[in-house]
This record gives structure tokens, C-alpha cells and sequence, in this order.
């Protein structure tokens, strides 16, 4: 209870409000009376008094937390401490007490000095306990803000909840892929760029008969949609080591055999099986991201990206409590087939947001995806993020990325963060806000490492200038360093990475300034390579020793990005094996939690050509049934039954064939010919 309380339960007031005639006595003389049309306080004070009460009663019955607000507020108003970083609410204190000494009697003015004493002996103690409160475990006092980002940070601390592994600080990775929940709506991108106005504008009004659907930070789900009813999917809690929670999708029985009826469907190679399915199950995850890629083909883009946001808004129902997007502490196992499906979700979702022209919302998507298993980095992001980081124009974001996982990801030797590093700083160096000094220390640095990439990498520059319709100069066509040995004498690991960079990224260095740019450092490289510089021998040494075979995440990555460059320089044991949408190339070590069962069939071996003809007309028809012993009996009835089937599919084949008519074509000399001249 506040000590505002506390004075108004004894009844005993501070000037905050005006005095009650009825509660006063006066002396016996008459010089002691006062006029009492002097010391009536005027109705403007009694009408903002009866206001502040009112007020105050409605502002602690909206929110139950006034009442700790109020004590503390009011601690620091009386506290005797705070008086020289406060002046004006010691000043309006004073002015208030001058008003009650011209009014209070002189036995009141005796019972002040009481009650201040025990007033100031509680705030004291409140005052403990604040700073107290205040003190974080690691001794850093934390500042009460009403920013809802800081406060869900300052709960995140204690919990050592941090987005770093043992091998790098937390708080540098942390402000490198900390991801944040309005950044995850593509609306705020596009208000920033557009405005409210043109973003909101052709949304229609809610209605009553509007369907209830649970908020969630990553979809927005619409009236159109199905009405939800949890489809068996649930998330689990493994374990927690080190700050760092493993958590892991379940299906029910009923998704069990959901999920089975969705692989017959796949086998079928019938899109309105699926369709079906859906119809049965709308919120079937797999079903969903199927049908999905099947509008895509068919340049549905629309119901395409309606189909995966569903497919997110089940996933987001099933967290689980402890699950969080942003602080970069909750993991999924790729390996789980469960959890597979809400990593290819998240990138189909990203992937309609950058060709939406939202990369900013697409940039924080992809560290999502990066944070929910940074170590073997199922899908590969760090080949994309770069890419979203110039897009966005985080420059200072990618710089620091570069920098602080170079030395346990070498981030250099892979070609899009060697040529985006470059880029990053060119890009620096031209802003017009930035000192003379700085802009030609980040242009040499610039300098530097687009040369060492265009050493490292020489196999990049001419399908690069092919994309960006540039003819080279003759000197450097003919050149052995960057003519077709280049090309050739490529690993085929650096192929595929070097095609996959060129073809995401040509369209950020068609700019003129860049070409120039690129021009002077291509002249420099060459001049290094005709003086026989070291480096250009150490990096011909280093592309031959790596880049010999590309691990599986990086070609899954390749397949999904659909750059036709990159895909073509796929080995053949990936572009041989069958591909399901799905479930693009899943680990080899699966950790498998239920299993399929197997369909009733019988090998091909043990089947006449007779057996084979029918089986092809007629997908179910078995004529052996298993491989248990039979008496004669049983033959002699099985052969009878065959012998009824056989008879009733010929009588169906005639009955088929003598009812197909044939429309015979006009002829062009006499349309109007009678039939009976062509007997």
C-alpha cells in the first residue's frame, strides 16, 4: 500500500487535497477564528480534486499494476535523497506545505514531524527493496524503461539465454542475429516504404460473424482460411543444457495416419489426392507445403504463399511454452523428419518475401532459420544471408557477421562472403554522411579484398559480366589467369558455389560505380599476376587441396534456391536420386520416431506375365495372396474365382470397345459428301 493510502486511512492529508471545513476546530477566541470565506478553498480546487480521485480509480482499475507503480512513485517523490536530482517536485512539495501551514492548527503542525518520521523510515525501506529489485544477478542495474524489446531482454539475461555457442562472445553475435517480432511482419517494411495508408488501405472492416484465430507473430490469419482445430501436431521439450533448449515436434496417431494417406497420395502422382487430403485435414503440414509448390508450377503465386502461411500459423500453435523465435536459444534437430517440414516452411516463407521486395523481412527469417541449428546449418543460410543483408542495406550487420565467425566458419573461403564483405565496404566508402578519412580508409580496405577475391576466385568474373551483359576488355578475355582454364580447372564443390553466387547476386554489381570499380581491381590483379605475386600461387595451391566435394546441406540448398546455373553443376549421384518437395535430400542418419507400414504385395518374381498383364489394368488385383501353404481345395477355388474375374473384365473391355465411336473428319474437296460412298 502506498504512503498516500496510508495518510488518507489516517486522515491525515499533504496538500494534494482540499481541506474539509466540517473536520476543523478552532480556538475559543475570536482573534483565533479565521474569516471563513478566506479559508474556503475555491470550487476549481474541490472539482480537480474530486477529478484526481476519479481518475485514480479507474487508473488503478485498468491495470493492476498502478498500485506497485504508485508506491514507488510516490517513495521517490518523499525521499529525501532524490532532492537535488528533482527540483520541480520539491518546489510544488514546498509550495503545497506553505498552503496547509496557513490553514493547519498549531497541535497539527506538532503531529507533522511524527508522521514524517515514520513516513521517511518506510520509504526507506522501500527504497531498499527498490534498489534491491533493481540489482540484476550479475550486478549490472537494470533501468525500467516501457520499451517492450528491453524488457523482454532484461527477462532473457538472467536466464543466461544468449544466441552464442562456447566458441565466440554472446554479445557480439547476439546484435548480429538477434531477431526481432516486428520485423517479422512484412507489413512494417512495407508501411516504411509506402506508407500506412496504401499498405491498410483495401483492407475491409471487421465484421461480427468474424472467425476467432489465436495472434501469432509470423502469419496473420485470415478469414478465408479454414476454421482451426489442432491437427495432432505438438512440440516437446527434450532437454536443456548450457542456456540452450532442444525441443522437437511429435505427430498424434490420428496425424500418423494422416501422414500415411499423404504418401499414398505422393505415390499416386495424383494432385487432387492431395486436394482431398486437404479437404479432410486443412491443416495437414506436408499436405500443405505440397499442394503449395504444385501452385507455384502452375503460377498460382498467391494461393502458393496463402498455403505456406497456413502451414506456419499450425506450427506457431503447437509451441511450446518455453519456445522462442527470438532469443536464439531454442534448437530443432533436423534429423527428426517432424521438425524438417517447419525449416522448409520458414524458407518457402522467406523466399515469397524477398521476390514480395520485402528483404528486410526476409533477412530476419533467414536468421531464424540460422538460429534454430547454427552448427550444422541444415539448409545452409549462410550462402543467402549475405545476399539479404546488401539488399537491406546492413552493411555494418554484415561486416561484424564477417568478423566474428571468420575464425571458426571461415567465412572467407566461401566465395558469397568474400565478394559481399568486398561489396559491403565499397558501399561504405560512398555514403555521403561519412568523413573524407574514413571513406578512403574503407575504400582501400575495399581495395584490398576484392582483389584477393578475384585471386582467390578467379572463376568468378567472367560469368558475372556475362550476366550482367558487360564485355570485357580484350586484355582481360585473353589473359590465361581469367580465360577459359579458369573456368575449367575449377573442383567441382567450388563450381557449384561460385555458380550459385553469380547467379543470385549479378543484379547488386550491374550499378555503373561498381563496374568501375570492379574494372580498376580486375586491371590491379592482373599487373600482381604478371609480377608473379606469392599469393596468386598460394590461392591456386589452396582452390586445388579444397572444394573437392560439397557437403549435402549446401547441394539441398542449391535445389531449393531453383538458380539454374547452380543446378546444373550438381553431381549426378544428387540429380539421379528422386527429389520430394517435401522432403528435399534428407540426411542419410535419420532419426526416425514412427515408420510407415509396409503395403501387402507381392514380388514380381513370383508372378506369371499373365498375373502382370491384369496387375497393370488393375492395381489391386492379387492373385497370390501370400506366401503360406494352400491345399487343393483352395487352389481349385482360387483358380475358379480368377476364372470370374478374367470373364467379367473381358465382357467389360467389349462392352468399352463397342461403345467407342469414332468421329470421322470431313473431307476438304466435298465437306457435304453422303456416307455411303466411302463403303
Amino acid at each position: 500500500m502506498s504512503t498516500r493510502a496510508l495518510r488518507r486511512l489516517k486522515g491525515k492529508q499533504r496538500g494534494q487535497e482540499g481541506l474539509d471545513l466540517g473536520d476543523l476546530t478552532w480556538g475559543d477566541s475570536p482573534e483565533e477564528q479565521p474569516d471563513m470565506a478566506n479559508v474556503s478553498p475555491p470550487s476549481s480546487m474541490k472539482g480537480n480534486n474530486r477529478k484526481a480521485k476519479k481518475n485514480q480509480a479507474q487508473k488503478n482499475f485498468s491495470n493492476i499494476y498502478e498500485l506497485i507503480c504508485d508506491a514507488d512513485n510516490e517513495a521517490e517523490k518523499i525521499s529525501p535523497d532524490e532532492g537535488a536530482e528533482k527540483p520541480d517536485l520539491n518546489k510544488s512539495s514546498d509550495l503545497d506545505k506553505n498552503d496547509d501551514r496557513a490553514t493547519e492548527k498549531p497541535d497539527q503542525r506538532q503531529e507533522q514531524p511524527s508522521t514524517k518520521s515514520l513516513s521517511g523510515d518506510r520509504v526507506k525501506k522501500k527504497k531498499k527493496k527498490k534498489k534491491a529489485k533493481a540489482m540484476s544477478e550479475d550486478g549490472q542495474e537494470t533501468v525500467p524503461d516501457d520499451n517492450i524489446d528491453l524488457l523482454l531482454e532484461n527477462l532473457e539475461q538472467p536466464n543466461g539465454l544468449s544466441l552464442q555457442n562456447e566458441d565466440c562472445s554472446s554479445s557480439d553475435r547476439k546484435s548480429v542475429l538477434y531477431v526481432e517480432h516486428r520485423n517479422l511482419n512484412p507489413e512494417t517494411e512495407l508501411k516504411r516504404y509506402f506508407g500506412a495508408r496504401a499498405v491498410l488501405g483495401d483492407q475491409r472492416p471487421r465484421q461480427r460473424n468474424r472467425q476467432f484465430h489465436r495472434s501469432t507473430w509470423m502469419t496473420s490469419p485470415k478469414d478465408s482460411w479454414p476454421r482451426f482445430s489442432r491437427p495432432g501436431i505438438s512440440m516437446t521439450l527434450l532437454e536443456s543444457k548450457d542456456g540452450i533448449q532442444y525441443f522437437t515436434f511429435e505427430h498424434s496417431r490420428d496425424y500418423q495416419q494422416a501422414q500415411f494417406k499423404f504418401l499414398d497420395a505422393v505415390e499416386s502422382m495424383d494432385p487432387n489426392n492431395i486436394l482431398a487430403l486437404l479437404q479432410l485435414n486443412p491443416y495437414h503440414i506436408d499436405s500443405l507445403l505440397q499442394f503449395s509448390e504444385i501452385c507455384r508450377m502452375q503460377e498460382d503465386q498467391e494461393m502458393a504463399r496463402d498455403l505456406i502461411e497456413r502451414a506456419l500459423y499450425s506450427f506457431e500453435c503447437a509451441f511450446h511454452p518455453l519456445f522462442s523465435l527470438t532469443s536464439g536459444t531454442s534448437r530443432l534437430d533436423y534429423l527428426r523428419p517432424e521438425n524438417r517440414a517447419f525449416y522448409l516452411a520458414l524458407y518457402k516463407h522467406m523466399m515469397f518475401l524477398e521476390k514480395r521486395g520485402c528483404p528486410r523481412t526476409a533477412l530476419e527469417y533467414c536468421k531464424l532459420i540460422l538460429s534454430l541449428d547454427p552448427d550444422s546449418d541444415p539448409f545452409c543460410m549462410l550462402l543467402l544471408i549475405d545476399y539479404l543483408m546488401l539488399r537491406s542495406r546492413e552493411y555494418q550487420s554484415l561486416l561484424q557477421l564477417y568478423q566474428d565467425w571468420e575464425e571458426h566458419r571461415n567465412l572467407s573461403q566461401l566465395p558469397n562472403f568474400a565478394f559481399s564483405a568486398a561489396l559491403c565496404c565499397f558501399h561504405l566508402s560512398q555514403q555521403e554522411d561519412v568523413d573524407p578519412e574514413e571513406s578512403d580508409r574503407q575504400r582501400h580496405k575495399a581495395d584490398q579484398m576484392l582483389q584477393n577475391c578475384l585471386i582467390m576466385f578467379p572463376g568468378v568474373l567472367m560469368p558475372l559480366l556475362d550476366l550482367c551483359t558487360v564485355q570485357p576488355d580484350a586484355t582481360v578475355t585473353s589473359h590465361a589467369f581469367f580465360g577459359p582454364k579458369s573456368q575449367t580447372g575449377q573442383p567441382p564443390a567450388l563450381v557449384e558455389l561460385t555458380a550459385l553466387y553469380v547467379g543470385r547476386t549479378y543484379s547488386l554489381w550491374r550499378e555503373a560505380a561498381v563496374m568501375l570499380w570492379l574494372e580498376e581491381s580486375v586491371k590491379e590483379v592482373l599487373r600482381r599476376v604478371d609480377a608473379k605475386d606469392p599469393v596468386v600461387e598460394d590461392c591456386q595451391n589452396k582452390r586445388k587441396q579444397r572444394y573437392q566435394s560439397a557437403p549435402r546441406n549446401i547441394h539441398r540448398h542449391v535445389l531449393l534456391s531453383e538458380i539454374k546455373e547452380a543446378t546444373s553443376s550438381l553431381p549426378l549421384e544428387v540429380t539421379t536420386q528422386p527429389m520430394m518437395s517435401f522432403d528435399p535430400l534428407p540426411p542419410l542418419d535419420s532419426v526416425i520416431s514412427y515408420t510407415r507400414p509396409e503395403r501387402q504385395h507381392v514380388g514380381a518374381s513370383s508372378e506369371s506375365s499373365f498375373s502382370l498383364f491384369f496387375r497393370s489394368l488393375l492395381p489391386n488385383f492379387n492373385l497370390q495372396g501370400g506366401p503360406r501353404q494352400v491345399d487343393d481345395m483352395e487352389v481349385a477355388r482360387a483358380g475358379q474365382e480368377l476364372n470370374q474375374e478374367v470373364n467379367r473384365l473381358m465382357v467389360a473391355m467389349r462392352d468399352m470397345l463397342a461403345n467407342i465411336r469414332f468421329q470421322e473428319p470431313p473431307r476438304e474437296d466435298n465437306p457435304y459428301r453422303d456416307e455411303e460412298e466411302w463403303d
